[in-house]
C-alpha cells in the first residue's frame, strides 16, 4: 500500500519534524516525508531533513512581492513533490485563506495548548497565570482563523506545584512528539473524517481512564 506523502513546513529547529522523521523511518508507518520546506535558509530543521536523506526546499517570504506569490511558490514546490498532506511544524508565518482553502482538510498543525484554550503565543505562561490544572497540545486541521479547526487529537499534562514555563513547556513538548506522529498515522490510515467541522476517528480503542489534578 502506498504511503501518504507529507510536506512539512518549518521555520526553526524542527523538533516536531524530527518526531515525524523518526516515525517515518519505520517502514510500517503509513506515511513518508516527501519534502521539508522552510521560509528561512538557516532553519536548523533543514539539517535534520538532510541527514535523513529527505528533500528540502527554501522558499523565503522575503523573496516575493506579496503573500499570494509567496504561497503560490510554496504550493508549487509541495505539489511538485507529490505532497498529499501538509504538516505545520513551527512554521512562523500566518497563512492566507487562499492557502488554507487550497489545502482544505489536507493541512494540519500542532499547537501547544488544549485548544480552544490559549490560542496564539505564550501558551505556557498563560496556562500558569490562569491557574488551570491541565495543559497540553492539540493537533488540528487548519482553518482561516488562527489556531482553529477540527481537532484530531490532544495530549494533556498536569500542571505541578511550583511549575515554571520552561518545565511545563518541556513536558508538553514530549507529548507533542508523541501526538503528531499518531495524528498523521490516523489520517494516513483513513481513520479521520471531518463531519460538520468535527474530526471523527474510526476504530478508536477504549478511552483512557479519567485523571484528577490534584490527585486527592
Amino acid at each position: 500500500m502506498a504511503r501518504l506523502k507529507l510536506g512539512v513546513l518549518i521555520s526553526g529547529r524542527g523538533s516536531n519534524l524530527q518526531a515525524l522523521i523518526d516515525a517515518a523511518a519505520d517502514p510500517a508507518f503509513p506515511a513518508e516525508i516527501a519534502l521539508v520546506l522552510s521560509n528561512k535558509a538557516d532553519a536548523l530543521g533543514l539539517e535534520r531533513a538532510r541527514k535523513a536523506g529527505i528533500a528540502t526546499a527554501i522558499v523565503s517570504h522575503r523573496g516575493f512581492a506579496d503573500k499570494p506569490t509567496f504561497e503560490q511558490a510554496m504550493t508549487e514546490a509541495l505539489e511538485t513533490a507529490g505532497v498529499e498532506l501538509v504538516c505545520l511544524a513551527g512554521f512562523m508565518r500566518l497563512l492566507s485563506p487562499w492557502f488554507v482553502e487550497h489545502w482544505h482538510d489536507r493541512l494540519i498543525n500542532i499547537h501547544p495548548s488544549l485548544l480552544p484554550a490559549f490560542p496564539g503565543l505564550d501558551t505556557h505562561r498563560r496556562a500558569l497565570e490562569t491557574g488551570v490544572r491541565f495543559h497540553g497540545c492539540t493537533v488540528h486541521y487548519v482553518r482561516a482563523a488562527m489556531d482553529n479547526g477540527p481537532i484530531i487529537g490532544q495530549a494533556a499534562v498536569p500542571i505541578l506545584p511550583g511549575d515554571t514555563e520552561d518545565a511545563l513547556a518541556d513536558r508538553v513538548l514530549t507529548q507533542e512528539h508523541r501526538l503528531y506522529p499518531l495524528a498523521v498515522k490516523l489520517i494516513a490510515e483513513g481513520r479521520v473524517r471531518v463531519v460538520d467541522e468535527r474530526a471523527e476517528i474510526t476504530g478508536q480503542p477504549t478511552a483512557p481512564e479519567p485523571v484528577l489534578n490534584p490527585p486527592g
